[in-house]
């Protein structure tokens, strides 16, 4: 029964999906016929799907090795794990999750289910939320290709890791203080952790477990690849570009860019890297350090597990924060 709601689910979202999608792709390319340059519907429907499937293709082994991690964290790792480091001072307990990446080195979407359980297993959301940003980043796989990309400029990668390091923590701290820490769970979350919290673990639960988690975040990442790109499909590059000269407006073009194309963190810094003649040290930070903690298909997978209000304070102050870090950046290396 449950198999075949799911598939029924299934069906209806990529039904409405292609649906829409094929009607706005017209009526775009349409209008692009006039003069606008987006091309015929041929190509806007081949750039839109090559777009997704490669979007889907670098982030759904990541998404299912975190379901698994998510799965050993609830089931395997012993309670009393979590008893101590929810015991720790707050300060103690968000450095350590802040470089906990270090034994997860995955790509940001992986650590949503983590971050879940996290909270399912007594956590704050603020702790989990320190986690969430901090982790794709701070890991040894990221460090490693950051540093050698940017061997020329090492501010780079510096700005990257300590930025994200204190954006993550100040993000965390400021989220949680605006919400009064309340009605920063989605509702749905909290009913899923306290009915799971009263199930006795065993091998079909953990299955369960893998199966609860992994549909709803693929629809999600689905949803989040499909809008990430047609946003680059339908946004022409050259309006980012125009602004990279300016220091200021350079800073915030790229922070948009790390939320629209939703590239892995492993691999973000080669795509900066062809950026590097037009924008300035401290936008080419930005773009490092904003993308994996809010693109689009970050934000759409953080809906599973945050409310609306608290993911967009998130982008909010992960924007301004990056935003000055640029500047500084800038005031320093340049």
């Amino acid at each position: 029964m449950r198999v075949r709601q799911n598939f029924i689910i299934w069906a209806g979202v990529l039904a409405s999906v292609a649906t829409l999608g094929g009607a706005a792709m017209w009526a775009i390319a349409a209008y692009g016929a006039s003069g606008n340059g987006l091309g015929t519907p041929q190509t806007i429907a081949q750039d839109l799907l090559t777009l997704t499937l490669s979007l889907l293709i670098e982030a759904t082994p990541f998404l299912l090795l975190g379901v698994i991690v998510s799965a050993m964290v609830r089931y395997v790792v012993p309670p009393a794990v979590w008893t101590k480091l929810a015991a720790r001072h707050v300060i103690v307990r968000r450095l350590i999750l802040s470089f906990s990446g270090i034994l997860l080195p995955v790509c940001e979407c992986g650590n949503v289910p983590v971050a879940r359980s996290l909270i399912g297993r007594g956590l704050t959301a603020g702790d989990a939320m320190t986690f969430l940003l901090a982790a794709p980043i701070l890991n040894p796989v990221v460090l490693f290709v950051t540093w050698q990309v940017f061997s020329y400029e090492p501010g780079i990668a510096y700005g990257r890791f300590i930025a994200a390091f204190i954006i993550a923590n100040i993000t965390a701290v400021v989220v949680v203080w605006l919400l009064r820490g309340k009605n920063i769970i989605s509702p749905a979350f909290e009913r899923a952790c306290a009915a799971e919290n009263h199930s006795q673990p065993s091998p079909s639960t953990m299955v369960g477990h893998l199966q609860t988690e992994l549909l709803p975040l693929l629809r999600l990442l689905f949803i989040g690849a499909l809008i990430a790109a047609a946003v680059q499909v339908f946004v022409p590059r050259e309006v980012l570009l125009s602004v990279g000269s300016d220091p200021v407006l350079g800073i915030l073009a790229m922070i948009a860019l790390g939320f629209i194309v939703a590239i892995c963190s492993s691999v973000d810094a080669f795509f900066a890297l062809a950026f590097a003649q037009t924008f300035s040290p401290g936008a080419l930070t930005a773009f490092l350090v904003a993308g994996p903690m809010v693109d689009i298909k970050m934000v759409a997978l953080m809906r599973s597990m945050f409310s609306v209000r608290a993911i967009a304070l998130i982008c909010l102050v992960v924007s301004s924060l990056t935003f000055v870090a640029g500047f500084i950046i800038n005031w320093i290396v340049l």
